[in-house]
């Protein structure tokens, strides 16, 4: 038991820092296994859509489906019950169609339901397997449902990360959409941006929470334009002097508007809205700054913008072919762009296609 018990706080020591949801399942199942010597585990999540029960993790098989009605782990989940079998073929509520198709032979099972902070079931958990031909014993019962509960909750903050964040990049898309009323580039266009920088950013070795956050600040780098006269920001042909001076501040602007906040986000969102159209040179604007003085989120944005916005089609021009644009951006390292951010860019080019591919432009009314 001493030894079980040092699992057990091993496994919640490894799980502080992870975030993302399968590997927390698939090491908190992988314990499992050595806590309770059996052979497989799996955890089955409720599909509210299909109203079935789906393993998003388990050993030994690939995705299962089971109706939410069906079969042991439908029967745990409908009844908050927990079941313990010691000969899985003498028991009518087992479907051994799984083991024909595999091959493999369920002996005893121990199924136990997820439950929520509202009481209500999320999926089941499931073991399969004592080993040395064993059953399962109350101890084992009693183990599997304080992890059970671990499960569940791990669970549920995820989803609702995973709910927060999805509200959280909609109203940020958005917000930065906004100029779409006012210049014709689409909503794809920004969150491509975004996905660039954050192959760049994960390239250079960032943090996985630092990859996030750039890739939801690039998509904010022109929030400034809604800042910018119509008679200015819609004229259809080349700006005068004057007209240029006030359009260039439209990175002032965007700084201003996001200036202040104590957010990750913000902080980075400010930078690459006042430094995207820096150069490497110095001969770009607001502040002519040069080389690394240039923030490197301001640059990595520079680079992502500049490729989308020649090779995506516009109202006003046709897309540049694949080949000319980095050929410009080649001609263009060291002047405009940070060289090194270049050479990567270039390197993961067929990364940087595939979102271009992903998230084509659509035709908008």
């Amino acid at each position: 038991m001493e030894n079980k018990l040092y699992l057990l706080l091993e496994l919640s020591e490894s799980l502080v820092k992870e975030r993302d949801l399968k590997t927390i399942l698939i090491k908190m199942m992988d314990t499992t296994k050595l806590i309770l010597n059996c052979d497989r585990c799996s955890i089955f999540l409720h599909d509210d859509l299909t109203a079935e029960l789906w393993t998003i993790v388990a050993h030994g098989v690939n995705e299962i489906r089971v109706p939410n009605k069906k079969g042991i782990v439908g029967n745990v989940y409908q009844s908050g019950e927990t079941i313990n079998i010691t000969d899985a073929y003498n028991d009518p509520r087992f479907n051994s169609s799984v083991d024909k198709d595999t091959g493999y032979r369920t002996r005893t099972i121990l199924t136990i339901p997820l439950i929520d902070k509202n009481d209500k079931a999320i999926g089941v958990f499931e073991v399969i397997n004592k080993q040395d031909n064993e059953t399962f014993t109350e101890d084992d019962v009693h183990l599997l449902k304080h992890i059970a509960v671990y499960a569940a909750s791990t669970i549920e903050n995820a989803m609702l990360y995973k709910k927060l964040r999805g509200a959280h990049e909609d109203v940020i898309y958005r917000l930065s959409h906004a100029t779409k009323f006012k210049d014709p580039e689409t909503r794809n266009h920004i969150i491509r941006v975004g996905k660039y920088c954050a192959i760049l950013a994960r390239q250079l070795g960032w943090a996985q929470e630092e990859v996030d956050t750039i890739c939801l600040a690039a998509p904010m780098h022109d929030i400034g334009k809604v800042g910018i006269p119509d008679r200015i920001l819609l004229k259809p042909g080349k700006l005068d002097n004057e007209e240029w001076a006030i359009m260039k501040k439209h990175t002032i602007f965007g700084y201003e508007i996001l200036k202040g906040g104590e957010s990750q986000l913000l902080r980075c969102a400010q930078k690459l809205a006042l430094d995207h159209h820096e150069k490497w040179n110095g001969t770009g604007y607001p502040h002519g700054k040069v080389g690394a003085d240039i923030a490197i989120e301001g640059r990595m944005t520079a680079i992502s913008d500049v490729f989308d916005a020649l090779s995506s089609r516009r109202p006003y021009k046709d897309p540049w072919p694949l080949e000319k644009v980095t050929a410009f951006l080649r001609e263009e390292s060291g002047k405009h762009f940070d060289p090194n951010l270049i050479g990567i860019f270039l390197r993961r080019l067929n990364d940087m296609v595939a979102v271009q591919r992903e998230l084509k432009d659509v035709l908008e009314e």
